[in-house]
Protein backbone atom coordinates (compact mmCIF):
# COMPACT_ATOMS: atom_id res chain seq x y z
CA UNK A 1 0.00 0.00 0.00
CA UNK A 2 1.35 3.18 -0.74
CA UNK A 3 1.67 5.50 2.04
CA UNK A 4 1.24 8.76 0.11
CA UNK A 5 -1.71 10.77 2.36
CA UNK A 6 -2.75 14.27 2.16
CA UNK A 7 -5.22 14.42 5.55
CA UNK A 8 -6.78 17.64 6.70
CA UNK A 9 -5.33 18.67 10.47
CA UNK A 10 -8.74 19.24 11.97
CA UNK A 11 -9.95 16.25 10.10
CA UNK A 12 -13.29 17.46 8.70
CA UNK A 13 -14.98 15.55 6.39
CA UNK A 14 -15.74 15.36 2.85
CA UNK A 15 -18.86 15.23 1.28
CA UNK A 16 -19.36 12.08 -0.71
CA UNK A 17 -21.82 11.75 -3.47
CA UNK A 18 -22.29 9.41 -6.28
CA UNK A 19 -24.57 11.04 -9.22
CA UNK A 20 -27.72 8.31 -9.81
CA UNK A 21 -27.15 8.87 -13.90
CA UNK A 22 -24.75 10.06 -16.55
CA UNK A 23 -24.00 14.26 -16.05
CA UNK A 24 -23.55 15.89 -19.41
CA UNK A 25 -19.90 18.00 -19.12
CA UNK A 26 -20.79 21.37 -19.31
CA UNK A 27 -23.37 20.81 -16.48
CA UNK A 28 -20.20 19.20 -14.57
CA UNK A 29 -17.59 21.75 -15.28
CA UNK A 30 -20.12 24.49 -14.44
CA UNK A 31 -21.24 22.65 -10.64
CA UNK A 32 -17.36 22.36 -9.98
CA UNK A 33 -16.13 26.06 -10.96
CA UNK A 34 -19.48 27.39 -8.72
CA UNK A 35 -18.45 24.51 -5.83
CA UNK A 36 -14.63 26.14 -6.03
CA UNK A 37 -15.82 29.26 -5.53
CA UNK A 38 -17.89 28.92 -2.75
CA UNK A 39 -15.11 26.68 -0.99
CA UNK A 40 -12.56 29.92 -1.49
CA UNK A 41 -14.76 32.43 -0.14
CA UNK A 42 -17.26 31.12 2.06
CA UNK A 43 -15.41 28.07 3.30
CA UNK A 44 -17.68 25.21 1.85
CA UNK A 45 -17.44 21.64 2.33
CA UNK A 46 -14.75 19.86 1.08
CA UNK A 47 -16.51 17.01 -2.01
CA UNK A 48 -15.87 14.09 -3.88
CA UNK A 49 -18.32 13.71 -6.90
CA UNK A 50 -18.69 9.96 -8.26
CA UNK A 51 -20.46 9.94 -11.40
CA UNK A 52 -20.68 8.78 -14.97
CA UNK A 53 -20.56 10.91 -18.19
CA UNK A 54 -22.01 10.68 -21.75
CA UNK A 55 -19.59 9.37 -24.35
CA UNK A 56 -17.30 12.42 -25.23
CA UNK A 57 -13.31 13.52 -25.36
CA UNK A 58 -12.16 16.40 -23.37
CA UNK A 59 -9.18 18.17 -24.43
CA UNK A 60 -6.75 19.63 -21.51
CA UNK A 61 -4.46 22.37 -21.25
CA UNK A 62 -1.58 20.19 -22.94
CA UNK A 63 -3.78 18.92 -25.67
CA UNK A 64 -2.10 18.50 -29.27
CA UNK A 65 -4.42 19.03 -32.27
CA UNK A 66 -2.63 15.93 -33.95
CA UNK A 67 -3.83 13.61 -31.10
CA UNK A 68 -7.26 14.49 -31.74
CA UNK A 69 -7.15 11.94 -34.56
CA UNK A 70 -11.04 11.69 -35.62
CA UNK A 71 -12.63 15.38 -34.71
CA UNK A 72 -16.04 13.52 -36.10
CA UNK A 73 -16.14 10.58 -33.64
CA UNK A 74 -17.42 12.04 -30.28
CA UNK A 75 -18.14 15.69 -29.14
CA UNK A 76 -14.91 17.13 -27.95
CA UNK A 77 -14.81 19.76 -24.73
CA UNK A 78 -12.03 21.99 -23.77
CA UNK A 79 -11.85 20.79 -19.63
CA UNK A 80 -9.41 23.56 -18.65
CA UNK A 81 -7.60 21.23 -16.59
CA UNK A 82 -3.90 19.91 -16.94
CA UNK A 83 -3.04 17.05 -18.99
CA UNK A 84 -4.04 15.53 -22.82
CA UNK A 85 -7.20 14.32 -24.50
CA UNK A 86 -8.97 11.68 -22.65
CA UNK A 87 -12.57 9.80 -22.85
CA UNK A 88 -15.21 9.80 -20.85
CA UNK A 89 -18.46 7.57 -21.29
CA UNK A 90 -20.13 5.18 -19.63
CA UNK A 91 -19.07 2.35 -17.93
CA UNK A 92 -15.88 4.86 -16.57
CA UNK A 93 -16.40 5.78 -13.08
CA UNK A 94 -14.98 9.80 -12.83
CA UNK A 95 -14.30 11.14 -9.71
CA UNK A 96 -13.85 14.68 -9.32
CA UNK A 97 -12.19 15.96 -6.22
CA UNK A 98 -12.71 19.44 -4.98
CA UNK A 99 -10.46 19.34 -1.99
CA UNK A 100 -8.97 22.45 -0.03
CA UNK A 101 -5.09 22.26 -0.40
CA UNK A 102 -4.42 25.06 1.91
CA UNK A 103 -5.56 22.31 4.39
CA UNK A 104 -3.52 19.69 2.62
CA UNK A 105 -0.07 21.29 2.01
CA UNK A 106 -0.16 23.46 -0.31
CA UNK A 107 1.43 20.93 -2.92
CA UNK A 108 0.17 20.24 -6.29
CA UNK A 109 3.08 17.41 -7.17
CA UNK A 110 1.97 15.50 -3.54
CA UNK A 111 -1.76 16.00 -4.67
CA UNK A 112 -1.48 14.20 -7.77
CA UNK A 113 0.69 10.99 -6.18
CA UNK A 114 -2.12 11.24 -3.56
CA UNK A 115 -4.43 10.44 -6.28
CA UNK A 116 -2.33 8.14 -7.89
CA UNK A 117 -1.68 6.26 -4.31
CA UNK A 118 -5.58 6.10 -4.15
CA UNK A 119 -6.63 4.59 -7.51
CA UNK A 120 -3.65 1.69 -6.80
CA UNK A 121 -5.00 1.01 -3.46
CA UNK A 122 -8.58 0.72 -5.11
CA UNK A 123 -7.17 -1.57 -7.80
CA UNK A 124 -5.51 -4.22 -5.20
CA UNK A 125 -8.59 -4.32 -3.38
CA UNK A 126 -9.35 -6.83 -6.68
CA UNK A 127 -6.13 -8.30 -7.16
CA UNK A 128 -5.15 -5.94 -9.64
CA UNK A 129 -1.30 -4.48 -9.34
CA UNK A 130 -1.36 -1.06 -10.69
CA UNK A 131 1.35 1.30 -10.39
CA UNK A 132 2.76 4.87 -11.24
CA UNK A 133 5.42 5.44 -14.15
CA UNK A 134 8.10 8.17 -13.79
CA UNK A 135 7.39 10.94 -16.21
CA UNK A 136 3.76 9.78 -16.89
CA UNK A 137 0.53 10.94 -14.69
CA UNK A 138 -2.31 8.55 -14.27
CA UNK A 139 -2.52 4.34 -13.40
CA UNK A 140 -0.50 1.56 -14.89
CA UNK A 141 -0.83 -2.42 -15.12
CA UNK A 142 1.66 -4.72 -17.37
CA UNK A 143 0.03 -6.43 -19.68
CA UNK A 144 1.93 -9.46 -19.81
CA UNK A 145 -0.76 -11.37 -22.16
CA UNK A 146 0.12 -8.77 -24.97
CA UNK A 147 3.87 -8.77 -25.11
CA UNK A 148 7.09 -8.20 -22.86
CA UNK A 149 7.29 -4.42 -21.88
CA UNK A 150 3.66 -3.85 -22.49
CA UNK A 151 1.71 -1.31 -20.64
CA UNK A 152 -1.88 -0.10 -20.57
CA UNK A 153 -2.84 2.67 -18.57
CA UNK A 154 -6.40 1.81 -16.35
CA UNK A 155 -6.36 5.33 -14.79
CA UNK A 156 -6.27 9.05 -15.86
CA UNK A 157 -5.73 11.80 -13.59
CA UNK A 158 -5.87 15.45 -14.67
CA UNK A 159 -6.50 18.39 -12.31
CA UNK A 160 -6.77 21.96 -11.78
CA UNK A 161 -6.35 24.28 -8.94
CA UNK A 162 -7.65 27.37 -8.49
CA UNK A 163 -6.48 29.50 -5.43
CA UNK A 164 -5.27 26.47 -3.90
CA UNK A 165 -8.83 24.79 -4.82
CA UNK A 166 -8.44 21.31 -6.73
CA UNK A 167 -10.77 20.28 -8.66
CA UNK A 168 -11.44 17.57 -11.88
CA UNK A 169 -9.62 14.60 -11.17
CA UNK A 170 -9.14 10.71 -12.15
CA UNK A 171 -11.50 8.45 -14.19
CA UNK A 172 -10.92 4.61 -14.32
CA UNK A 173 -11.83 2.42 -16.57
CA UNK A 174 -14.05 -0.61 -15.19
CA UNK A 175 -16.18 -1.93 -18.48
CA UNK A 176 -16.40 1.37 -20.53
CA UNK A 177 -16.18 0.07 -24.78
CA UNK A 178 -12.40 1.04 -25.24
CA UNK A 179 -13.41 1.03 -29.18
CA UNK A 180 -14.05 5.00 -27.88
CA UNK A 181 -10.72 5.47 -27.63
CA UNK A 182 -9.85 5.48 -31.38
CA UNK A 183 -10.61 9.01 -32.23
CA UNK A 184 -8.05 10.08 -29.83
CA UNK A 185 -3.71 9.48 -29.21
CA UNK A 186 -4.89 8.92 -24.96
CA UNK A 187 -2.79 11.76 -23.05
CA UNK A 188 -0.08 11.45 -25.53
CA UNK A 189 0.57 8.11 -25.28
CA UNK A 190 1.34 5.97 -28.82
CA UNK A 191 3.54 3.00 -27.35
CA UNK A 192 1.28 1.94 -24.96
CA UNK A 193 -2.69 0.97 -24.44
CA UNK A 194 -5.05 1.71 -22.57
CA UNK A 195 -7.16 -1.34 -20.98
CA UNK A 196 -9.98 -1.69 -18.24
CA UNK A 197 -11.44 -4.13 -14.85
CA UNK A 198 -13.17 -6.06 -17.60
CA UNK A 199 -10.71 -6.02 -20.29
CA UNK A 200 -8.46 -7.55 -17.48
CA UNK A 201 -11.07 -10.78 -16.85
CA UNK A 202 -12.62 -8.99 -13.65
CA UNK A 203 -15.90 -8.38 -13.64
CA UNK A 204 -16.66 -5.91 -10.74
CA UNK A 205 -19.93 -4.04 -10.34
CA UNK A 206 -19.80 -0.12 -10.13
CA UNK A 207 -20.94 -0.02 -6.72
CA UNK A 208 -18.19 -2.33 -5.71
CA UNK A 209 -15.65 -0.16 -7.39
CA UNK A 210 -17.14 2.62 -5.74
CA UNK A 211 -17.25 1.19 -2.27
CA UNK A 212 -13.33 0.07 -2.88
CA UNK A 213 -12.69 4.01 -4.10
CA UNK A 214 -14.26 5.25 -0.83
CA UNK A 215 -12.11 2.88 1.46
CA UNK A 216 -8.59 4.18 -0.40
CA UNK A 217 -9.98 8.03 0.11
CA UNK A 218 -10.64 7.67 3.44
CA UNK A 219 -6.78 5.66 3.88
CA UNK A 220 -5.30 8.85 1.91
CA UNK A 221 -7.40 11.72 2.37
CA UNK A 222 -9.40 11.42 5.38
CA UNK A 223 -12.69 10.51 6.64
CA UNK A 224 -15.77 11.31 4.29
CA UNK A 225 -19.72 11.92 5.04
CA UNK A 226 -22.42 10.45 2.12
CA UNK A 227 -24.45 12.65 1.14
CA UNK A 228 -28.23 12.05 1.33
Amino acid sequence: MSLATLFRPDNKPTLWQIADAPVPYPVALEQMKAQVAEMATNGAQERAWLLEHPPLYTAGTSAKTDDLTDPYFLPVFDAGRGGQYTYHGPGQRVVYFMLDLRERGRDVRAFVRAMESLVIDTLAQFNIEGYQVDGRVGVWVKRKDKGLGREDKIAAIGVRVSRWISFHGISINLNPDLDNYKGIVPCGITDQGVTSFEDLGQLVSMPELDSALKIAFERHFGPVETAR
